[in-house]
């Protein structure tokens, strides 16, 4: 897979940003949906990519700086038809190396509590992410699993 800067505005990821927002929401409690919409990813403070195999967009994700010591990782979503090929993890690892090339010691997620979420859920733990306690305006919820990556002790090393 190619990573590379996202283009909010080919029709391509605007398609399949519209796809992970709208399953998203339709799997997920009404208020407890936090996904950023294409305004969002526009935001200065937010990096966003998007992961080619050839010409075919399968993935895309993002990173939004909270301080200049913690991020979080937005906008995870791979092509259902691309799945279970490796794509999700490539994008992680991708932001993970840019949190720690900016010098980011804590990276953070919401994601949803739901079945519909268990393989990110999978995803997210099996590159070292361990719950953590809502984080910047969020709120404590039984729709949303936080997670965290500390990128200064031993897993930081992965």
């Amino acid at each position: 897979m190619q990573i590379r800067t996202g283009d909010t505005f080919d029709p391509r990821v605007v398609a399949l940003l519209d796809h992970h927002v709208t399953a998203a929401r339709a799997q997920t409690a009404p208020g407890s949906a936090h996904a950023l919409d294409l305004a969002g990813l526009r935001a200065g403070d937010v990096a966003f990519w998007t992961g080619w195999d050839g010409e075919t967009l399968v993935a895309t994700g993002a990173l939004k700086a909270l301080s200049v010591d913690h991020g979080e990782v937005k906008s995870m979503h791979t092509l259902q038809s691309a799945r279970r090929r490796g794509f999700g993890g490539q994008m992680l690892r991708h932001i993970i190396a840019e949190a720690r090339r900016r010098d980011i010691k804590r990276l953070s997620l919401e994601t949803g509590s739901w079945d519909y979420f268990k393989p990110a859920h999978a995803l997210y733990h099996g590159h070292g992410f361990v719950p953590c306690a809502p984080f910047q305006g969020y709120v404590e919820d039984r729709n949303s699993l936080f997670l965290t990556l500390d990128l200064t002790g031993p897993a930081a090393t992965r």
